[in-house]
């Protein structure tokens, strides 16, 4: 009975990449249960004893009782501590992958696969959608059927979420490990990873998330420079994005259409009118006005008035007021909300849910004693990696690691399902792929 649970449970974290294109619900269940599960099953078989020798475990256990402890002194005590006993399931799930799942190298090849497929679909469907354009609406229906509420911006399978180059800048080196280890042609590998690469290049930069196109980028500018064997394939993937980048720039009409009537850095600070033809007639003209986010340009030539400078200004306020302790896990959005000091801080703009930014998000909410835990958290995931079989695969690891933890970017939240669980997912990937035998290089 355990050993068929066993492999129900291994089955729905395989296909986690996939699921996660559905929303959090799913995934976050899978996690849920599959922690409980692989808890129960360790002691059960008693293996627990070969798991807690692991250094890193040890850490990530006396990481989770820190979060327990300096809840005590949370602003909002019980967001602080229903925020700290869940994240449990965040900080387990890298630990069960490594010892319990991916120590099957069987399972880790069948995982970057699925990785793969999941990160092709999202680029076709989301260049699909890309395509489908109209100056009147914006972007049109993906393949599933899904349009965007937000005008020129890109959803793909992911139905009003705007994170399809989020999600293939995060996952898509891992798939190119599948292009490695399953093509024994090196013609053939070499034209389909600089395919594949190109086609995330493209997506992250259509997408329209900035920092999506920016990491991934830096990811494979790392492995330019220390992935000797495969130097032409990311050099001819970087001169093809940049020389498809330019060209879409140039042909695509959402980014010609339009003139510009106002350019602020503020929220939804860019006012533009588009011009479209009106009512299937070619002879008549219309004209629509449609505030959008503000450029980057604008962005960083006034950025303390911009809605990351005012949400970073909140956030190292707050720090500076709760140095040692934090505010408490999640209560960034409380205090912003509640508390006379930091309410009218954020103009034209509603407070957000958290910082924006990783490392700043542990300082506001866990003090500086939490952002030293994370980052030794950090050190132990990247030594583990150098000290554990270092190949050309640790390489992709540590590109992945750098994508997912640049520091100077605009982040989400480890506190949201969603992207908690993709990232600690991902960690526990790339904390395996050493393991891989090197082939076909």
């Amino acid at each position: 009975m355990i050993d068929r649970l066993n492999y129900f449970f291994i089955f729905f974290i395989l296909i986690l990449p996939i699921t996660l294109i559905t929303g959090p619900a799913i995934p976050d269940l899978t996690v849920t249960f599959s922690v409980i599960f692989f808890l129960f099953s360790i002691f059960i078989h008693k293996s627990y004893k070969h798991i807690y020798n692991n250094i890193f475990v040890r850490f990530s256990i006396i990481y989770w009782f820190f979060f327990l402890f300096i809840s005590l002194f949370a602003e909002n005590v019980f967001l602080a501590y229903r925020d700290s006993v869940i994240f449990v399931r965040y900080l387990a799930l890298p630990i069960f992958l490594i010892f319990l799942i991916f120590n099957n190298n069987k399972y880790l090849k069948i995982s970057t696969g699925i990785i793969f497929f999941s990160v092709t679909f999202v680029c076709i469907d989301t260049l699909y959608q890309f395509i489908n354009y109209d100056p009147e609406f914006g972007f049109g229906k993906d393949l599933l059927g899904f349009t965007p509420d937000w005008y020129g911006r890109l959803t793909g399978p992911f139905y009003k979420e705007l994170i399809p180059g989020s999600y293939v800048s995060k996952f898509g080196l891992i798939g190119l490990v599948y292009l490695i280890v399953n093509i024994k042609n090196k013609t053939k590998q070499s034209i389909a990873s600089i395919t594949y690469l190109t086609m995330i290049g493209i997506v992250t930069f259509a997408s329209g998330e900035r920092m999506a196109f920016a990491t991934f980028l830096l990811g494979i500018l790392f492995l330019l420079i220390f992935y000797q064997k495969k130097r032409v394939v990311f050099f001819l993937s970087l001169l093809l994005i940049f020389f498809m980048v330019f060209l879409i720039n140039k042909i695509h009409p959402v980014y010609n259409d339009y003139k510009i009537l106002e350019s602020t850095p503020y929220h939804l600070g860019l006012k533009i009118e588009k011009e479209y033809i009106c009512n299937d007639s070619s002879e008549i003209r219309c004209k629509k006005i449609i505030n959008l986010q503000p450029r980057f340009i604008e962005i960083i030539k006034n950025f303390k008035d911009s809605p990351y400078g005012q949400i970073y200004n909140v956030g190292i306020k707050m720090f500076n007021d709760h140095k040692l302790q934090g505010v408490g896990m999640n209560n960034f959005t409380y205090l912003c909300k509640n508390d006379d000091r930091y309410k009218n801080l954020i103009n034209n703009y509603d407070c957000p849910s958290h910082p924006h930014n990783i490392y700043l998000q542990w300082m506001v909410e866990t003090g500086i004693f939490g952002l030293i835990f994370f980052l030794v958290y950090l050190y132990f995931v990247i030594n583990n990696i150098f000290t554990n079989n270092f190949n050309n695969y640790s390489l992709i690891s540590l590109s992945t690691l750098l994508i997912l933890f640049w520091p100077i970017m605009s982040t989400g939240s480890l506190l949201k399902n969603w992207n908690g669980i993709s990232t600690f997912f991902i960690i526990g990937i790339c904390l395996a792929l050493s393991n891989l035998k090197q082939k076909n290089e």
